[in-house]
């Protein structure tokens, strides 16, 4: 058996032992929504359009045991979905939840992400959470995953970032060693790494940060053993993420926290180091940022394969052309005040309320509409801008 392979085995058996994520099974659809996994909203949200089709294919990559894979057919019902994991038992939960909830259009395979060419056909929306950083070797699995990538397809990533995952690193040495030859042992494990936590001192730095961001999931042993027990681990920064991005040969859309990524936000009030900070090249700027503010981590992102165009929508016929509809992803509608596509509220004004409410049904323009609605052209596009429209060019 080779070293990748008995990896690939271990963390196999660490998901039977634990299958993972552990939420509980429901008789209906899953409450709320990820709009990373909404199609219209992901794909509004890196072109800045609707997309030409909703029935798509998708792909859930690593699928554990259905969470994201129920909400993926539940939000995208024009939608065949498929899942691959490498654990049994995973699966078996993963299509027991499917099930329940009444997600009947996705199928599920037996499968690690560098089988995935076993696969028919080709995807237009990639699902990759959590699994890349657990592989013996990612870039294998990034451009295993990319060739099965349709043109105008995007694909989303979710991996570690070391800087904010650094007492978690810590421990994971720790218990590793205290464990010896047991280190398979995911059990023992659990058992070890919670007598561990509650002997080390109260003011130790690794106990605070546990329970500062991590120790409400961790009550339950398949988050603890998840995060502390995992036989594989890549933690990544901004240098080794462009690599792994870059070896997928797909184009790079952006990050989904974009507001995160703002140096201004951290040194804003200065303007000579705004000024500096200005002549730096993206992924350096990128660099600094997560430098100055290590508090991220992991990084979610969004890659694509041409062809794939950008919509500023700053001509003026091409805009009053375009169908506007609502987000789908918008919580509180009809109301004022509401929670946007990424849960932030959002207060809206009377002119803008008004528009929204014309948008509805998705039949009309946006020149159709402002004959009725007292807003400009700036309106519209800040309403596009900040995702609460979702606008389709006028088809020639």
């Amino acid at each position: 058996m080779t070293l990748n392979s008995e990896i690939s085995a271990a963390v196999g058996r660490l998901y039977d032992t634990y299958p993972f994520p552990p939420e509980p099974l429901l008789d209906e659809p899953p409450p709320g929504y990820n709009w990373r996994w909404n199609w219209v909203a992901a794909y509004n949200f890196c072109t800045g359009r609707k997309p030409e089709s909703e029935a798509v294919r998708i792909l859930d990559a690593g699928c554990g045991t259905g969470v994201g894979t129920e909400y993926l057919v539940h939000l995208n019902p024009e939608a065949r979905v498929t899942g691959i994991d490498l654990s049994e038992g995973a699966l078996a939960v993963a299509r027991e939840r499917c099930q329940k909830s009444g997600a009947d259009r996705v199928e599920f395979h037996h499968l690690s992400l560098y089988e995935v060419d076993g696969l028919e056909g080709e995807f237009d929306l990639i699902n990759c959470v959590g699994v890349l950083h657990h592989l013996p070797d990612p870039i294998a699995g990034i451009r295993a995953l990319a060739s099965k990538l349709a043109p105008g397809g995007l694909m989303h990533v979710f991996v570690y970032a070391e800087l904010g995952r650094r007492e978690i690193y810590l421990m994971q040495q720790a218990l590793a060693r205290l464990l010896g030859d047991r280190r398979g042992d995911f059990k023992e494990g659990v058992r070890l790494g919670r007598k561990l936590f509650a002997a080390l001192p109260e003011n130790n730095r690794i106990v605070q940060e546990d329970r500062r961001r991590w120790a409400l999931e961790n009550h339950r042993d398949a988050n603890f053993a998840d995060m502390y027990l995992h036989p594989q681990e890549v933690d990544y920064n901004i240098e080794t993420l462009f690599e792994l991005i870059d070896a997928s040969e797909l184009r790079f859309l952006g990050f989904s926290n974009p507001a995160y990524w703002q140096i201004d936000r951290l040194i804003g009030k200065d303007a000579e180091l705004m000024e500096r900070a200005a002549q730096l090249s993206e992924r350096e700027l990128y660099r600094t940022i997560e430098l100055l503010d290590p508090e991220l981590t992991h990084y979610e992102f969004f890659l694509g394969r041409a062809p794939l165009a950008r919509w500023d929508w700053q001509d003026e016929e091409v805009l009053k052309g375009a169908t506007a509809e609502l987000n789908p992803c918008l919580q509180g509608w009809p109301s004022r005040s509401l929670f946007d596509y990424n849960y932030q509220i959002v207060e809206l004004s009377e002119e803008e309320f008004a528009f929204l409410q014309e948008c509805q049904g998705g039949k009309r323009t946006v020149g159709e509409i402002l004959e009725k609605v007292e807003i400009d052209l700036d309106g519209v596009r800040s309403l596009q801008q900040r995702q609460l429209v979702v606008l389709s060019p006028k088809t020639p």
